[in-house]
């Protein structure tokens, strides 16, 4: 067997998940502009002391790093000096440790900052302030990147019982918990009997834990009852698992984690039994360690009941990092003798 195998990190832009205001408005340049995509539609502020511009991300994020695209065609030295901050304190916003200061950024150009090591990069709130009297801040893209953990679900393959209208079973396994828009973000069912949702992690894992998003802006009851089952068959739509954890409720906007021992499966399902009901999951995350069996030949002078760590090292290379090998039976031994291998050549 071998375990620990993992996905690579995922760097993503959860800047467009929250929302943004900032100091003062000049006309319609306002301050979602920077979350837009749209490198030509920008944000500006009056002409004032010390303007800012503030984006709250609705939870706290590890932030690996922020860019910012500077306005093309005018003014591109309006962004000199501007400090980027990022903390847990909306109101006192200088409070907010520095992750760095902008020096200057060339017009149309996006530049990149990390926020590695910084002791205060772990924050709700990412701020640009650009300190002075007779100030205007414009910013055309703001991006906040997030590495996050190696979640099992992502990229598989989901599916659920019914599609209420565009709600659809892969946006609970997006990263994005829906803390805006949830109709983008999250997954439903239609109401009916046994609504369920499945995702089929493409291996066999032993499943440490289960984490689960709820919807924040309507019916956080929905989610009470779910039962968390996790199996290796489809039967009954693999509804007929063992469970892990029943779901008796989670407050609005908010992740519970359930720990299911490591128990073996293919399939995550939440089953929520009853009539007329409906499933609405905004995030599911699945962590464990996978399982891997295979069978070799191996040339060695030396004992085998141990793994090889040369064989560790070239699983390495091939991307599967490995926390045990172990063997499944213990290995045989073929000897053949250097007299039997001549005869056998005759």
């Amino acid at each position: 067997n071998l375990r620990g195998f993992s996905t690579k990190h995922i760097p993503v832009n959860v800047a467009a998940w929250g929302t943004a205001v900032h100091s003062s408005d000049s006309s319609d340049w306002y301050a979602p502009n920077a979350l837009d995509g749209l490198s030509y539609t920008c944000t500006h502020t009056t002409t004032q002391t010390d303007p800012w511009w503030k984006l709250d991300l609705m939870k706290t994020y590890g932030v690996n790093r922020v860019t910012i695209t500077n306005r093309a065609g005018c003014c591109e030295s309006r962004i000199d000096g501007a400090e980027i901050r990022i903390g847990n304190k909306p109101s006192d916003l200088l409070s907010n440790p520095v992750c760095i200061v902008v020096s200057t950024i060339p017009a149309g150009a996006t530049y990149s900052y990390s926020c590695h090591g910084m002791e205060g990069r772990y924050g709700r709130y990412v701020f640009v302030n650009l300190p002075g009297t007779s100030k205007i801040l414009t910013l055309c893209e703001v991006g906040v990147y997030v590495i996050f953990p190696d979640n099992l679900a992502t990229g598989r393959n989901v599916t659920q019982s019914s599609n209420f209208g565009a709600w659809f079973a892969e946006q609970a396994i997006d990263f994005n918990p829906g803390l805006t828009k949830s109709y983008s973000a999250c997954s439903s069912t239609s109401a009916q009997t046994n609504s369920w949702w499945r995702v089929d992690l493409s291996s066999v894992y032993r499943v440490s834990r289960v984490v689960v998003t709820n919807r924040l802006d309507c019916c956080p009851e929905r989610i009470n009852g779910a039962e968390i089952r996790i199996g290796n068959s489809l039967e009954n739509n693999g509804n007929n698992h063992p469970i892990c954890a029943v779901i008796s409720s989670i407050p609005a906007g908010v992740s519970f984690t359930y720990i299911c021992n490591d128990m073996e499966g293919r399939y995550v399902n939440l089953f929520i039994p009853g009539d007329k009901r409906f499933l609405t999951v905004c995030e599911v995350e699945v962590y464990g360690v996978g399982v891997m069996k295979f069978s070799m030949k191996l040339k060695s002078s030396s004992s085998l009941s141990e793994p090889a760590v040369t064989l560790q090292s070239a699983l390495a290379k091939r991307g599967i990092s490995v926390e045990t090998l172990q063997w499944s039976q213990p290995p045989k031994q073929e000897v053949m003798r250097k007299e039997a291998y001549k005869r056998a050549l005759g």
